[in-house]
């Protein structure tokens, strides 16, 4: 394993990092909002301290291979986002311990939307846009990461159908193609900010809440601008918004690239994750609208609306809120926490353990009760037309055992803390799934929860979005063997 390497590339994150918080200053100095300070300080001390790892190694050129590229995945979110923490603690306007402070970097840069910051409406609008852009750079490095590493390091999703995708292959080593992909992806994703930003704008938005909410829409990270969340505009418009666009993110980017490459929508039509993922959804809508219908929360119009944007933005890990959950009866919020266990396709900046994983668990029970049947038969395991792998299914299952460990231990250590069922099992949620939003004790936020409380959701937000393996196999012995 190359330390100087991985140290080297860190430097480079950090201080291109520290660029990125010059949006927010210039804002702070041209509303003299009195967060600029905070922000200088930020700036320097994380642009010298990528200086000074970069400088000593700017020479070490070595080959990455497969461990170079668990640790500086791993490192990538939990360094900047320590670094991230800077401007909120620091900042004379919010009043956060350091880690409240990191709680909230983390959560916007992994995508997760939880926050312990309230009096979101009187705060500036550079900690606000500074918050907004967290999630964003965040949701791009999780889909980078997902479809042009996690591949080749064998603890993605992507290799499950890669032919299909414009990623690169499963090599032991990372290639050049990774730029490649990273730009054709990243053109994708800021053509679909843009795009929601114009439409929040169009349906009566503020051009800074346009543009803020665009950044978490896609991301599907959930932070807002006001407290109420998506609830403040009281408009049916963007509700109907944010919903199709939390949709789309939700799907695979790389079969929005081919889709816009070949200008055809018959990518999606073909994919069996898309196909899958959508009826998961509409089964979970047309259960909720149903039941809001029948037990009469709401009218019929305005069910089938909340129902169709609180169940997106629950499966798809984005956590926006309207404020009607609360009236809504618990089995429904909790049926939906458990389908964003599932989140949405795989190179995607879901959340959950992606719906390629649940598919082919389902399609491996329905062929063990075919093979009851018939003992003798040689049933095949396919997807999309392709067999898959025998390997690839251990893989799966093996994904699904640490995940389901990993929750049961997170939930015992939260109830540890003082919280009850309820409040723990949806803070996990919210953590591990990258959701951001609870019931129970957290339903506010999670401004009330305990230090200990906030640290392991830190970690839990850091597994979730690294796919548990990429974090976790950094704590295993052999990893460091040389």
């Amino acid at each position: 394993m190359h330390f100087s390497v991985s140290f080297r590339i860190l430097g480079i994150l950090l201080m291109l990092f520290s660029s990125i918080q010059l949006v927010p200053l210039t804002l702070a100095l041209m509303e003299k909002d009195g967060s600029a300070a905070g922000f200088v300080s930020a700036i320097c001390i994380t642009f010298f301290s990528g200086l000074l790892m970069w400088f000593p190694l700017r020479n070490a050129s070595h080959e990455l291979r497969i461990r170079d590229g668990f640790l500086i995945t791993s490192m990538f979110w939990t360094v900047l986002g320590l670094f991230g923490a800077l401007p909120f603690a620091l900042a004379d306007t919010l009043d956060l311990t350091p880690v409240s402070a990191i709680f909230e970097s983390l959560s916007g840069l992994t995508a997760t939307g939880a926050t312990v910051i309230v009096g979101l409406d009187t705060l500036p609008h550079s900690i606000l846009i500074y918050r907004q852009l967290l999630q964003w750079l965040g949701g791009i490095g999780i889909i980078v990461v997902a479809v042009a590493i996690l591949p080749m390091l064998g603890v993605g999703g992507m290799q499950l159908y890669r032919a299909e995708t414009p990623g690169p292959s499963k090599d032991s080593k990372l290639t050049p193609r990774i730029t490649e992909t990273a730009k054709a992806l990243f053109s994708v994703y800021l053509l679909l900010t843009i795009a929601c930003a114009i439409a929040y704008y169009a349906v009566g938005m503020s051009a800074f809440d346009a543009i803020a909410h665009s950044f978490s829409t896609v991301s599907l990270a959930g932070f807002s601008t006001h407290d109420e969340s998506l609830g403040f505009f009281k408009s049916d418009a963007v509700l109907i918004v944010a919903s199709v666009f939390m949709f789309i993110s939700s799907i695979n980017f790389g079969l929005h690239f081919m889709a816009w490459r070949r200008g055809s929508v018959a990518s999606y039509r073909k994919d069996s994750e898309t196909r899958f993922y959508t009826a998961a959804v509409l089964a979970c809508m047309l259960i909720t609208i149903y039941c809001l219908i029948i037990w009469d929360i709401h009218g019929h119009k305005d069910s089938i609306l909340h129902g169709v944007f609180q169940v997106l933005s629950i499966i798809t890990t984005t956590g926006f809120s309207t404020g009607n959950l609360s009236v809504w009866p618990i089995a429904l919020p909790i049926m939906a926490i458990f389908f964003s266990c599932m989140g949405g396709c795989v190179g995607s900046t879901t959340g959950g353990i992606k719906a390629m994983r649940v598919m082919l668990i389902y399609k491996q029970g329905l062929r063990e009760l075919k093979q009851l049947v018939h003992p003798q038969a040689v049933i095949p395991l396919k997807v999309g037309g392709r067999r898959v792998e025998a390997t690839v299914v251990s893989a799966v299952w093996s994904f699904f055992a640490v995940y389901t460990s990993s929750y049961i231990i997170l939930l015992l250590m939260l109830m540890l803390t003082g919280m009850d069922f309820i409040t723990a099992f949806s803070s996990v949620a919210a953590a591990l799934n990258n959701l951001g939003i609870g019931i129970a004790g957290v339903a506010n936020g999670f401004s009330d929860i305990s230090e200990t409380a906030k640290g392991i959701m830190c970690f839990a937000m850091l597994l979730g979005r690294l796919e548990i393996f990429t974090l976790l196999v950094l704590f295993t012995p052999a990893f460091w063997r040389t």
